[in-house]
């Protein structure tokens, strides 16, 4: 909201239009002279009120709601010379109530944008905000805001595969916990704990990820799907480390989870990791069932999502001669979309499947 440092006749005429109050009015509302308003409305800039009527109308500011501090701003710019004035005279101390609406309507754009892998407009409206402002400008919401932000941001890194270094998704989630550990939201924290351990995983440290989703699969500071998802990347992580059949048993555990929470899209991510770890197993029979029921399920099928099956899906089909083929396919498929919507990680990845089934024995088995 403004700060007026000094009162002239013109800062309070200003404050009397944005109140939308005749002369006579104003006056009666701060208590004066109407005599007293007219001098001020007459000679603007050239007469300044007494000390204490500067009080009464800092008082009178400092009770007005956004719209009128809005209006107050905007008269001011709009009079002649008032640039100037506005300048030695009266500051914005912070966003406004209604820019903190407007960012948080934003952040909302920002979800459906991410989910939709829309990377620019994404990294767009973020920026829009967080260059906006300092920290120092914030109070408590503006910072949960920024925080929001960042940790978003830490996302749209993430997707991109810009996992590690200054300007990645640990930065940004690092930075975000940072910021809500000093706002004091338990859950904040540990959520973004949760987005850390999947960058350990995807920076290659699965034995430490593996133990990060262990523990945070019982904190009492996460939702009882934030945690059912942290077991089911314990699962993730000991497949990938080659520990299948283990991994199998906790993404079960996981998967009844997200049934009992009727949380149709993480049941079927979950039957998608399900597959990966039978085909780590050599059981291709069940592979092939879980992707099926994967990619036969959920309610939502992002671009990235998309990528994630055909991925999983191509790396099962490679495993068995008869369909390696059709499993070229499926993964060449797999990397058109996760070019077109800039999906490096997963690019990485089919690339890496690719490598290890070439050769002349065939497909490598892990």
């Amino acid at each position: 909201m403004a700060t007026v440092h000094h009162w002239t006749g013109l800062e309070a005429r200003a404050l009397r239009l944005a109140l939308r109050l005749s002369v006579r009015a104003f006056a009666q509302q701060l208590g004066l002279a109407v005599a007293t308003v007219s001098k001020w409305e007459s000679k603007l800039a050239a007469t300044e009120p007494r000390p204490d009527t500067q009080a009464i109308l800092d008082t009178a500011l400092g009770r007005a709601d956004a719209a009128v501090h809005l209006r107050f701003e905007t008269l001011l710019s709009e009079t002649s010379n008032a640039a100037t004035a506005a300048r030695r005279r009266v500051t914005a101390s912070g966003p406004r109530a209604w820019e903190y609406e407007s960012w948080a309507d934003d952040l909302d754009r920002v979800v459906v944008a991410l989910s939709r892998q829309n990377f620019a407009f994404a990294d767009s409206l973020l920026s829009r905000w967080l260059t906006r402002f300092t920290a120092l400008e914030l109070d408590d919401k503006g910072l949960y805001l920024s925080a929001r932000s960042t940790a978003l941001l830490g996302d749209l890194k993430r997707d991109q595969g810009v996992v590690l270094g200054p300007l990645s998704a640990q930065h940004s989630y690092a930075g975000a916990r940072s910021v809500f550990t000093q706002l004091d939201i338990p859950r904040r924290v540990a959520q973004l704990d949760l987005s850390l351990a999947v960058v350990t995983e995807m920076s290659g440290k699965l034995e430490i990820a593996a133990r990060n989703y262990e523990t945070l699969a019982v904190d009492d500071r996460l939702s009882r799907r934030d945690r059912a998802r942290a077991r089911l990347w314990v699962g993730t992580a000991l497949s990938k480390d080659g520990n299948h059949d283990y991994a199998t048993r906790v993404m079960q555990a996981a998967t009844r989870d997200f049934e009992d929470l009727q949380e149709p899209d993480d049941w079927s991510v979950a039957h998608q990791k399900l597959a990966l770890a039978r085909r780590g197993a050599g059981d291709l029979t069940q592979a092939l069932h879980f992707i099926d029921i994967a990619r036969n399920s959920g309610t939502t099928e992002s671009p990235m999502q998309r990528v994630r099956l055909d991925t999983a899906h191509g790396h099962i089909l490679l495993s068995d001669a008869a369909t390696r083929d059709d499993g070229h396919l499926v993964l060449d498929q797999a990397a058109q979309v996760a070019a077109q919507y800039g999906l490096v990680h997963q690019l990485r990845s089919i690339e890496g499947i690719k490598a290890m089934s070439e050769g002349p024995t065939g497909p490598r088995q892990r």
